[in-house]
C-alpha cells in the first residue's frame, strides 16, 4: 500500500524488533516531537548513507567475478624487483 506525501511517496511496512528497543525508540519520538515512522525513516537513511560500500562492493563483484584473481608470477615478480632494498 503506498500513500502521498509531501516528499513524495510513502511505503507501509510492518517490521518485526525487540521490545525494549521499540519502547526505547517510542519514548524518543515523544520526547523529540517526531512520529515512530521519521524516526525509523531518518534512521535507515543514516545506516544507508554509512554504509554505501556494500553496494560499491556487490557492484565490483559481479563486475569483476570472471576474473581470475591470481597474481600474474611475471609481473608480481617484476614489482617486487622495483622495490628498492633498503637495509634495516
Amino acid at each position: 500500500m503506498q500513500n502521498k506525501s509531501r516528499n513524495g511517496d510513502l511505503m507501509k511496512t510492518a517490521i518485526s524488533i525487540p521490545d525494549k528497543l521499540f519502547l526505547a525508540a517510542d519514548q524518543y519520538a515523544k520526547n523529540h516531537g517526531v512520529s515512530r515512522s521519521n524516526l525509523y525513516a531518518k534512521a535507515v537513511a543514516q545506516f544507508l548513507e554509512q554504509h554505501p560500500s556494500d553496494y560499491i562492493t556487490k557492484k565490483l563483484n559481479k563486475v569483476y567475478d570472471h576474473q581470475d584473481s591470481k597474481l600474474n608470477k611475471t609481473l608480481s615478480s617484476m614489482q617486487f624487483n622495483s622495490i628498492e632494498k633498503e637495509e634495516w
